[in-house]
Order: structure tokens, then C-alpha cells, then sequence
């Protein structure tokens, strides 16, 4: 399965062994670091659809941000999810990584070992 794109971390050991295991693959892919050139919120859509997950699915609520923010009081309902994929769009920091965009329309948070396998 080739990646098309990786919302990258540099500074994530999760981001740098996701990275590590496409270019050992070999799989030709984009790194946007997510941090320094932001999704929109059109793009944050698209990619839950990707995913196939809700915006509170992939936010570190753990984050200082998402503390300041109150996102842990955050409904979690289709009439709230605007309100957190503004947040993401906003605080980036606060959206999980990695997300692998692969060529074939689908997309992985690329956290543990059985997902990166997927990537191979």
C-alpha cells in the first residue's frame, strides 16, 4: 500500500517510526508537517471521512491546548463536531499523529505497530 502523504511530527517518535517505515518501504510519499502548514477545516473533513472517525477521535485531549480549551467538557454529538474540527484546525498540535494518507483513498493513524504493519 503506497502512502500518498503523512501528516508528520518531527519532534513524535510515533511520527518519526511511521516516516521510518515508509521510506523503508520504499513508498513515495509527501511529509507535510502539520505543525508549521496547518490543515484547513475542509481538510481536517476530509480526512475523518478518510479515517472514518469523529474529530474527538483524534484529538490529544492530553495536550495543554486542549486543557485551556476545555475540549474534555466538549459534547460529542453530530451538532458538536464543527466545534472540534474548528479546534483542530485552529491548534493543530492538538490533532493525533501521524495520519497516513495512502494512494488508494484511504487514511491511518499510524500509532502502533499493528497499523505501521498495514503501511509496509
Amino acid at each position: 500500500m503506497a502512502a500518498t502523504e503523512i501528516w508528520h511530527n518531527q519532534q513524535c517518535s510515533k511520527s518519526r517510526a511511521a516516516k521510518a517505515v515508509l521510506d523503508g518501504s520504499g513508498s513515495d510519499y509527501v511529509e507535510r508537517r502539520y505543525l508549521d502548514n496547518p490543515p484547513s477545516a475542509a481538510e481536517i473533513r476530509d480526512a475523518l471521512a478518510k479515517l472514518g472517525l469523529e474529530p474527538w477521535q483524534i484529538t490529544r485531549t492530553a495536550e495543554a491546548e486542549a486543557k485551556e480549551l476545555g475540549v474534555s467538557k466538549w459534547g460529542k454529538t453530530p451538532a458538536d463536531r464543527e466545534q472540534w474540527i474548528e479546534a483542530l484546525a485552529a491548534h493543530p498540535r492538538l490533532i493525533q499523529r501521524p495520519i497516513v494518507f495512502t494512494d488508494d483513498g484511504r487514511a491511518y493513524v499510524a500509532r502502533d505497530d499493528e497499523t505501521l504493519d498495514r503501511l509496509r
